[in-house]
Formats: structure tokens, C-alpha cells, sequence
């Protein structure tokens, strides 16, 4: 009997049946190809965030431990490449004599640096003038020194006579950061800054000059092993991260105290953890309403022939068939369904995979097997479960009847649709806040946490929007008949009421296909409106970090003339270039970077946003500083500490260029910046450069701001270091984009992005013809007793197109509102995943318009189809139904 079963299903009902499975492999393959984007992201992650280590490990030795045992010890660690011994040791000062004028230096450090130091950690040592060994000088150094290659410099030593070093090269330390921590200090104990005064020495030389030192002084002199460690990890960085530091505690173990290990490579996975989390809230987020909303979809297939399966089953319960070969019956029916669509979807998963994320993004056997087990659940929700509801509810005469009867929604329904906007409201209010963390993740800790309230939210309001527009949508087909038959008389002509009446009283398929429309919709608007927005911030984030297409660099003391401007604006490529100062300034005790701007041309040549600033837009701020020439923009936390109101007197102590000495030069406060092109993050000053040159002598630039117009940014970059020379540090944009830490915004969001939206396009698809297909299929009965009756061609056309305008009204008016909501929603809940966040929503206009297109042509066809067979002799569809 099965086989007799299934074959009559393939044969008569094999187009539902085929679309039951095609929800399955919608939801099955949507499952598996974000699973693997998930996957590739963390791979991502974990790979940027290992290649910008140069040193792994700083191993501090204690006063008085022989640092050969210890350099032993760390050797024989499991994992280490290379591990070479730096000696540390403070200056009381270095000074110089160049092109007659003698310059001087307060504190720095001295480095002693092992032969072959460069090779072993290429990248940490980048040289810009000279060799690249024997006596360097920091780049900063040799500026403020105004050395060069050749020249002599004298390291002042304490408590010992000043020796003599010729400098050989000028470098920079790109790494200088973690290169000058605090090895064992937390990270509020981290200097602010590196040390601007630093000098490099051949380690033998390092030891013949403060080895004498370091016996009357030991707290000023110390060793470190720098160390490289094999970067065979997981690719999960909370994985990778609980390898690394786990290394770093068993060479604590073994080198018992003698020693602390400074874990640069645990500290950057630390930081990519709340990052791959905050890529599984977006798969949570983004992916799993899509394979829902596919689960809905597939019900509502599944549903269109409930009333026709029901007939079958009072048929077969009439002529003696029991219940446990009935659900035997629908179960070979679900696991059909289950099979074909499970091995549809992953195959298309598979391609998906390779299209849009490469090799790296094929799922895992894991994510195949949990998108198999959820099409499984899907197939048997969909078919089993109705099919089981029906026997123990449904007698055989209620079976047989004909005529949908359905109940009128009681005012319960009413209060728990506004009771989950509310909820979903209130959630929303607490996760939007200021300072709120979706993704908490303890500095130095192996846990991280995710604040799932925050999940419920869009839940509370993706359950309370389609309640409601199933309300709605009820409350109209009930009780809007009049204004209903008006407004589909251009449509039905003098059988307008006929068809009003007959949409109100088989009112349920209308209100599945106005309810899944209103969800595609809205699943396929606010998912593209996030990725848009996604990308607008992405590209922002690289403007910020890098500061315009392409950025020239020049250290604070070098000069940059309106010459060398005026050079890098006429070669190929270059639209304009924007000059930026660059200067050092004190506010009371703290160092802060201080930004000379031209406030008429700066917000174009930095694409500076409006979110950047406070109390105005981008323009307005910068207007307001140019009618005040010594007017001050200060960051919000700098506001804060020195309790600054709007047009308080601000004294800065800047270097006076003429004497070469701190001098106060007073500014006011006139507003608050947030962000801005090149700043650091937390504390920085932005003022008139105009005001900055009068004031300090001084009017070269620091910086220069080089607009391309959005192309060739590379090989503009190239030019613009063959005009300037090496001492120059040209960025361009491109790079910007894939170095901005293992921040998620680095991560290329592209392929995710065409999968969902091309699943949204698919489901939207479906949602709008599919359905309305199958439900006007069951119709077909009604539509040619109609045409017996008399009905002409026009009128039954009228029936079919008045039901599929409504649907197209309702679910998508329903839908955009539910979209526009969600939209906000997902944008401020995950602000995480944008810096900085966005000042407005980016709305991708031409896919929304291809939503639309693509869901107005679906129910175009399907509703030409349904006319097609409306207009076959209606003798020949009653025996054909």
C-alpha cells in the first residue's frame, strides 16, 4: 500500500509535493551555506589576527636570573621557532650636534639587538634612511635630534660618564607599542605611548655601555626574549586563543618565576573573540529567520492541500483504514519530502560554498548534519504533524466538508499581538543604550558571554508583526467588504461584491499569502538594509583608520612644505590634496594629538560623517570653527575630565618652532569630535590651521589627505613614495581595508551578502507566487462551478487578479513597516559590529526594487496560470480535479 501511495503522490500531487521539498532545500542549504560563512569568518579572524604578531612573546627575565638559562628554557618550549635575547636600558638623554645647531632629548631607551634580529622578526624593524644594522635611530628621534645618517650622537647614561654612538641608519618601529610595554602589567597600567626617544644598538656595544650601568642602577637596566612561535592554531580565535595563552602559562611554569611572559599573540586573539561572536549574532540574527521564514513557507505548501488531504484521509478512515497506517502513510510522505530537499539543499550549499566564499567556505560535517536534522523537523512540522492533528481532531464527516469554516479571532488575540510589540519595545529600549555590550568578553579571561535578551527582541517583534498583519488582514476580509468590493471593482467589474464575499468566507489561503509575503518582505528589506549599512560603515571605518584614498605620513618634526603638496597633486590620479597638521600638544598634564585643519575643504578631503561630531552635523561644526579662529574641537572624554563648557578658555602648550620651547597658547572650546581621519581613539584635539601656525611659527604639515576620486588608489600610493622618498609613510585605502585589526568590519562581508539576499530574493519570490499559486489551484473547483454558472472569461479573470492585488498590497505594505522596524532594530542592537556606528540607515534602493520586481513577476505568473486553466472548458477541470 505504501508504494501504491507514493507513486499516486508523485503522479497527481508531485508539483506540491516538489514544492514541500524545495522549502525544505531552501531552508537546508541556507542553513549549511551561512554555517560555512560562519566558519571561514572565524578562520579569518584567527588568521588576521596572527599575521599582524611580529613578536609573539616578550619574556621579561627578574632582576638578577641568568638570562642564557632562561633564553634555554624558552627554547625548549614546544612550538618555538625563534627566540633571540633584547636588552632594555634607560638613557637620562641623547643630544646632538648637526649643521651647526646642538639638539637635546629628555629620557629614552636603548635597545640591544642580537645579530640576525631583523630576519627573525621582519616587520618590526622597518628602515628608512641608511643601513639597517649597527647604531639606528627611531624616527621620531632622529627628527627631534635633526640627525641623520653619520652623525654623532651622545647617550646620556646614569650615574656614568655619556658615550658616543655615529649613527648608521633612521628606522621606524612599527610595533612600537607592544614593543615598549610593561611585560606583566595590566592593560590600565600600559604607557600611553611609546617613548619618543629610542635608539638602537648592536647587542655587544648595548652590553659593553650599561652593563656597567645596570650594577648601580638594576632598575634601569633588563633583559626580554623576544620570542616566535609556530602559528599551527585552531581556526576558531576563542580556540586559538585558549592554545596560545595556555602555551604562554606552561613556559610561566617552567621558567619558576624567574621570568614573566609577555603574550602578544594571546592579547590579539583575545581581542578576535568578541569579534567571531559577534559573527555568530549575525548568523543568529540574519541566517536563522531565513530558515524559519523557509519553514513557514514550506508549511504554507504543505497547507494549501490540507483540506484536500483531509477528504483523502476521511476516504481512506471510511473504507477501514486505521490510524497507525495513516501516519505510516504521511511519515513515508515527510521522509521523502525530508530526503529530497535535504540533498537539494546541500548540494546547493556546497556550490554556494565555493561561489560566494571560496574553498574555505564549504561546510563542515557538522553544519551538514544540523541543516539535515533541520529540514528533517521542518518536513515533519509541515506534514507529519498535521496529518496526526487531523486524526485525533477532525472526524470523517468534518473531513469531507468542503467549505473552509473559520473561527473569528477573539480579543485575546489582539492583546498578545500589542503584549509582544510591547516586549519587543521594551527589549529594545534596554539594548539600544549607550554603553550596552551584546558581546562581553573579559580581558585575560578563557569565557566570553553573549546577552541572548537581545535575541528577543526582533524575536518578540518578527512574532508580534505577523500576528498582527494576520489581524489585520482578517479584521478587513471580515468586516471591509464594502470598501473592499469598491476597491476591487476595477478589477472584478459588476462581480466585485461576488468576489469580496468569496475572499472573506475561504479567507485563509488569502491571509497565509498576505502573511508569508509581509515576512519575505520584511526578512529581505531589513537584511539588506543591514548589509548595506554593513558596507557604508566598512568603507567609513577604512576612511577613519586611513584618512582619505591614499594618506602621506610624515613625522612631527620633518617638514612637509606646500611644495611637497603641490608635487603630490600633479601626479596621475590625484584629484586634490588636503593638508593636515600634525602637532604635539600638552592640556594640563596630558599629551594629546592636536590637528590643524582648512575647516572649508576638510570635510569633503575626509569624508568626515555627521555621527563623528557632537551638537551638529559634519559642515555646521566646521563652519562654526571657521568663524572662530581659535576656537578648539576636544573629544568627548577630554570634555568630561576637564569639565569644559562651550566657550571655556582652554591654555595648550604647544612647541614654538622659532625657539624650539613649550609655550601656552589659548584656545576655546567650541565643540566636541568624536571621530576623525588618522586620530587615535580615545583623546585628541582639533583646531584652525591657521590659528596652529601663527601661533607655534609653523604652518608645514604633518599629514596629507590625497583624494582619487575612489580609484587607483595603489598605484597612486606607488607614485606618491617614488616623489616623496622613503622617509614618507604612504597608506592607501585598499590596504586600509584588510588591516584594520581582526575587527569584523575587516572582514569581507560580500559573499555573505549575495547568498542572503539571493536566498531573501528567492523566499520573497516564492512567498508572493507560490503560494498564491497553490491556494488559487485549490480554487480551481470554485472557479469552474463558476464558469457552469454562466461566468465569462473577464469575470473569472476579475476573481483570480482582485486576489492577487490584494495579496501584493497587503503583504508588502505589511511588510515594508515590519522591514523598516526590523531594520532599525538589528542596526542599533548590533552597534557592536560598526565603528563608528552608523548616523543614518543605508537603504539599498535597487535591490529593494528588484525585490519587488521579482515578487510582482511571481504573482503575475502565478496568477496567468490560474487564469490559463479558468478559461479551459470547465467540464474538462472537474474531471481532471
Amino acid at each position: 500500500m505504501i508504494r501504491i501511495w507514493l507513486s499516486g503522490l508523485l503522479r497527481r500531487r508531485g508539483g506540491r509535493l516538489l514544492g514541500v521539498a524545495a522549502g525544505v532545500a531552501m531552508a537546508v542549504a541556507l542553513l549549511a551555506a551561512l554555517g560555512g560563512f560562519l566558519g571561514a569568518t572565524r578562520a579569518t579572524m584567527t588568521a588576521q589576527s596572527v599575521r599582524g604578531v611580529v613578536v609573539d612573546w616578550q619574556v621579561q627575565t627578574v632582576s638578577g636570573t641568568d638570562t642564557r638559562t632562561a633564553l634555554t628554557t624558552v627554547r625548549n618550549v614546544p612550538g618555538t621557532r625563534t627566540a633571540l635575547p633584547v636588552g632594555y636600558a634607560g638613557t637620562s638623554g641623547l643630544a646632538a650636534t648637526a649643521a651647526g645647531t646642538s639638539q637635546a632629548t629628555g629620557p629614552g631607551v636603548v635597545l640591544g639587538l642580537p645579530d640576525g634580529y631583523g630576519a627573525a622578526f621582519p616587520g618590526e624593524i622597518r628602515v628608512l634612511a641608511g643601513r639597517g644594522n649597527g647604531v639606528l635611530l627611531a624616527q621620531q628621534t632622529a627628527a627631534n635630534l635633526h640627525a641623520a645618517p653619520g652623525d654623532t650622537v651622545t647617550v646620556g647614561r646614569a650615574g656614568l660618564p655619556p658615550v658616543k654612538v655615529r649613527v648608521d641608519g633612521v628606522v621606524d618601529l612599527p610595533h612600537a607599542d607592544s614593543l615598549f610595554q610593561n611585560v606583566g602589567a595590566p592593560p590600565q597600567s600600559q604607557p600611553t605611548a611609546p617613548p619618543d626617544n629610542v635608539v638602537l644598538l648592536p647587542q655587544g656595544r648595548w652590553h659593553a655601555t650599561f652593563d656597567p650601568m645596570a650594577k648601580g642602577r638594576p632598575d634601569l637596566v633588563h633583559d626580554q626574549i623576544h620570542v616566535r612561535r609556530s602559528h599551527t592554531l585552531p581556526h576558531d580565535p576563542a580556540s586559538a586563543y585558549v592554545a596560545a595563552t595556555g602555551s604562554a602559562h606552561n613556559a610561566e611554569a617552567r621558567l619558576a618565576g624567574t621570568a614573566v611572559v609577555g603574550d602578544n599573540l594571546g592579547a590579539v586573539l583575545g581581542a578576535a573573540r568578541s569579534d567571531a561572536l559577534y559573527a555568530q549574532t549575525l548568523f543568529l540574527f540574519l541566517g536563522v529567520p531565513g530558515a524559519l521564514l523557509a519553514g513557514a513557507l514550506t508549511a504554507a505548501v504543505a497547507g494549501s492541500g490540507a483540506q484536500r488531504r483531509r477528504r483523502e484521509q476521511s476516504l481512506l478512515r471510511a473504507r477501514g483504514a486505521p490510524a497507525g497506517r495513516l501516519l505510516g502513510l504521511a511519515a513515508v510522505e515527510a521522509v521523502v519530502v525530508a530526503a529530497a530537499g535535504g540533498a537539494a539543499g546541500l548540494g546547493i550549499a556546497a556550490l554556494l560554498g565555493r561561489v560566494a566564499f571560496g574553498t574555505a567556505g564549504t561546510f563542515a560535517a557538522d553544519w551538514a548534519v544540523a541543516a539535515i536534522v533541520a529540514g528533517a523537523a521542518i518536513a515533519g512540522a509541515t506534514v507529519l504533524l498535521p496529518a496526526r492533528r487531523d486524526l485525533k481532531a477532525s472526524t470523517v464527516v468534518a473531513g469531507r466538508t468542503a467549505v473552509e469554516h473559520r473561527s473569528v479571532p477573539r480579543a485575546a488575540w489582539w492583546v498578545l499581538a500589542a503584549g509582544l510589540l510591547l516586549g519587543s519595545l521594551a527589549v529594545f529600549r534596554v539594548t539600544s543604550r549607550t554603553n550596552y555590550a551584546l558581546v562581553l568578553a573579559p580581558e585575560g579571561t578563557p569565557t566570553l558571554s553573549v546577552d541572548y535578551w537581545a535575541f528577543a527582541g526582533p524575536a518578540l517583534l518578527w512574532a508580534g508583526g505577523a500576528l498582527l498583519a494576520w489581524l489585520v488582514a482578517d479584521l478587513v476580509l471580515r468586516r471591509g467588504r464594502p470598501v473592499l468590493a469598491r476597491l476591487l471593482h476595477p478589477l472584478a467589474g459588476p462581480l466585485s461584491g461576488t468576489v469580496a464575499a468569496s475572499l472573506s468566507r475561504q479567507r485563509g489561503t488569502v491571509l497565509r499569502g498576505v502573511v508569508l509575503l509581509a515576512l519575505a518582505t520584511a526578512f529581505a528589506a531589513s537584511t539588506a538594509v543591514f548589509n548595506s549599512t554593513y558596507r557604508q560603515q566598512a568603507e567609513v571605518d577604512a576612511v577613519l583608520s586611513n584618512g582619505a584614498d591614499v594618506t602621506v605620513t610624515e613625522s612631527p618634526g620633518s617638514t612637509t612644505s606646500a611644495a611637497d603638496a603641490a608635487r603630490v597633486a600633479a601626479l596621475p590620479g590625484v584629484r586634490r590634496v588636503e593638508p593636515l597638521q600634525h602637532r604635539f600638544a600638552y592640556v594640563g598634564p596630558d599629551l594629546q594629538d592636536l590637528y590643524g585643519v582648512r575647516p572649508s575643504t576638510v570635510v569633503a578631503a575626509g569624508r568626515l560623517q555627521d555621527a563623528y561630531f557632537s551638537g551638529g552635523t559634519a559642515r555646521q561644526v566646521m563652519d562654526h570653527l571657521a568663524r572662530q579662529p581659535d576656537g578648539l574641537l576636544v573629544s568627548a572624554e577630554t570634555a568630561k575630565d576637564f569639565q569644559l563648557n562651550p566657550g571655556d578658555q582652554v591654555s595648550l602648550r604647544l612647541q614654538d618652532n622659532r625657539t624650539h620651547r613649550l609655550r601656552p597658547v589659548v584656545f576655546h572650546f567650541a565643540g566636541v569630535v568624536k571621530e576623525f581621519p588618522t586620530a587615535p581613539k580615545d583623546s585628541f584635539l582639533v583646531a584652525n590651521a591657521s590659528y596652529v601656525a601663527r601661533a607655534t611659527g609653523n604652518d608645514t604639515a604633518g599629514t596629507l589627505l590625497v583624494d582619487t576620486g575612489g580609484t587607483g588608489q595603489q598605484a597612486v600610493a606607488r607614485h606618491v613614495r617614488a616623489t616623496l622618498g622613503p622617509t614618507a609613510h604612504v597608506s592607501d585605502l585598499p590596504s586600509a581595508r584588510t588591516v584594520t585589526g581582526s575587527s569584523l568590519t575587516a572582514v569581507d562581508l560580500s559573499g555573505l551578502t549575495r547568498v542572503e539576499l539571493g536566498f531573501a530574493l528567492a523566499i520573497g519570490a516564492a512567498a508572493g507566487g507560490l503560494v498564491l499559486a497553490l491556494g488559487l489551484a485549490e480554487r480551481r473547483r470554485t472557479l469552474a462551478l463558476a464558469s457552469v454558472l454562466g461566468a465569462r472569461g473577464r469575470q473569472l479573470s476579475g476573481f483570480v487578479w482582485s486576489e492577487a492585488g490584494l495579496v501584493a498590497t497587503a503583504g508588502a505594505a505589511a511588510g515594508a513597516v515590519l522591514g523598516w522596524a526590523l531594520s532599525e532594530m538589528l542596526v542599533k542592537v548590533l552597534s557592536g559590529v560598526f565603528d563608528p556606528p552608523p548616523s543614518a540607515l543605508a537603504v539599498p534602493w535597487d535591490y529593494l526594487g528588484a525585490l519587488a520586481a521579482a515578487v510582482a513577476a511571481a504573482l503575475a505568473v502565478a496568477a496567468w496560470t490560474a487564469v490559463r486553466h479558468a478559461r479551459r472548458p470547465p467540464l474538462t477541470e472537474l474531471r481532471e480535479l
